[in-house]
């Protein structure tokens, strides 16, 4: 039962990324111009109903409210994968500081601690290659 769940999530994520796909191209937004240009246009000519204003006003909102979740589902998983990437590099250079691994999990203070250290590490090698 459990496995059916990870599937029907396997396949939301699917539809989701699709979506984002589709809305993130040039012809999507100029689709989307032209029918709220038609849709204020029809609504004008109906003599600015409040019916047809509400209509307009809820089919928007609700498309809002799903493309944010869908961006940022998608932003989150491409953050994820990145991420995960950038670990696997720090741990294969055996010179890199394996402190920064998974370091967006980390406290505030160890996060600013290493942004510190890494700041000065890498004035003191400006200064060396200056002097």
């Amino acid at each position: 039962m459990a496995q059916h769940a990870t599937t029907d999530v396997h396949g939301l994520s699917r539809v989701f990324h699709a979506i984002d796909a589709v809305a993130s191209r040039a012809s999507a937004s100029a689709v989307v111009l032209v029918a709220v240009v038609v849709s204020l246009m029809a609504i004008g000519v109906a003599g600015f109903s409040s019916e047809a204003q509400f209509v307009f006003t809820t089919f928007s909102t609700a498309i809002t409210l799903v493309m944010v979740f869908v961006i940022q589902h998608t932003q989150s998983r491409q953050q994820l994968a990145l991420q995960i990437k950038l670990d696997e590099l720090l741990l294969a250079l055996p010179q890199a500081d394996d402190h920064f691994v998974h370091i967006e999990v980390g406290s505030d203070d160890e996060l600013q601690e290493l942004e510190t250290r890494h700041t000065a590490h890498h004035a003191a090698l400006r200064e060396d290659d200056e002097g």
